[in-house]
């Protein structure tokens, strides 16, 4: 098993205070490091669907959010009752 070799680096007190609010417990700031890192960004998701496919799962979304709404407004009357 190789050494493992170590950089500096700075950050400003926010960026330090960031990085510090994402690290989880037992993690060391390297391991929230490469584990940030690794993350992906929506960025990443842009262009994999048509628009045509982007505009069905928005009329999806806003049916099923309709659809919630209507279900909490039958509960809330429910209880109201």
């Amino acid at each position: 098993m190789g050494e493992t070799e170590y950089r500096n680096v700075r950050l400003t007190e926010e960026a330090y205070q960031r990085l510090k609010s994402r690290k989880q417990e037992g993690e060391s700031f390297s391991d929230t490091v490469e584990r940030i890192a690794g993350e992906r960004s929506l960025l990443d998701l842009a262009g994999i669907l048509s628009d045509e496919e982007a505009e069905e799962m928005r009329d999806a979304i806003d049916e099923r959010e309709t659809q919630s709404r209507e279900r909490l407004d039958r509960l809330t009357d429910q209880l109201d009752s």
